[in-house]
């Protein structure tokens, strides 16, 4: 496996306080990684860290080989790397296609989106279509999801950080996510996905970490955690097979 993105030795501090305690994990190439741990564990503070929203204190994040310690997020994001934060980030007052052209760097109007790869979004999500000229506030929460993930993939990217996009969503919903996601790992994108949702992690991932108290405690494959509801209490506390 080519790994895509590697953090070793991670320390992040957010004023006073010391959030992430060294972590280290390895993201491989076109595969979905799960990122899984309890509130609070530091799973957000990870992927936000990754962005350069916040500034590693100690350690490395090498993307490509290459170092992202101390980049600004724009040039994370040129770099191939795009973000859903669990905000979803969308701009509530613009219409979902200023929303995506806002998001594809290389268009500056509807007409300079790239036509393929709109009609694949849409096949994906045609709520989005739909309501294409509608205001983005006014979507439902899982249209909005949707949106925040379609801005994500308006151009193709190696790498999409994805926090817990399956939050409050109806089980169709979550579904369709999924759907979107498989679609995606066969177009060889790599993604790190947070969730809560652990039927969803173990629909989709490929490999996962588990994070507790700022540190990676576990790492593997995702069937092997899925199977064995003994790791799964003492990672997580709780067992796969007892959520739906």
């Amino acid at each position: 496996m080519n790994t895509l993105l590697e953090l070793k030795g991670v320390h992040t501090h957010i004023g006073a306080y010391h959030i992430l305690h060294g972590v280290d994990f390895a993201v491989p190439q076109g595969q979905v990684t799960m990122l899984l741990g309890r509130n609070g564990a530091g799973k957000t503070t990870t992927l936000r860290t990754i962005m350069g929203l916040w500034q590693a204190s100690l350690g490395e994040i090498t993307f490509r080989g290459q170092p992202l310690n101390g980049l600004p997020t724009p040039d994370i994001a040129s770099a191939g790397i795009a973000y859903v934060p669990e905000s979803m980030g969308i701009f509530t007052d613009l219409t979902v296609k200023e929303n995506m052209v806002l998001a594809a760097r290389s268009a500056r109007h509807e007409g300079e989106l790239d036509k393929a790869r709109l009609a694949w979004i849409f096949g994906l999500f045609p709520a989005l279509q739909k309501f294409w000229l509608y205001p983005a506030g006014k979507l439902s929460g899982g249209q909005k999801q949707m949106l925040a993930v379609a801005r994500a993939i308006c151009e193709p990217r190696a790498l999409i950080l994805i926090d817990e996009p399956s939050k409050g969503l109806a089980p169709s919903i979550i579904q369709n996510l999924i759907s979107a996601f498989r679609e995606l790992k066969e177009q060889q994108t790599t993604i790190l996905l947070v969730e809560q949702n652990f039927m969803m992690a173990k629909a989709l991932g490929d490999r996962v970490a588990v994070m507790d108290d700022g540190r990676v405690v576990h790492t593997g494959e995702m069937a092997e955690l899925a199977r064995d509801s003994f790791l799964q209490q003492k990672l997580l506390g709780l067992s796969l097979g007892t959520h739906q």
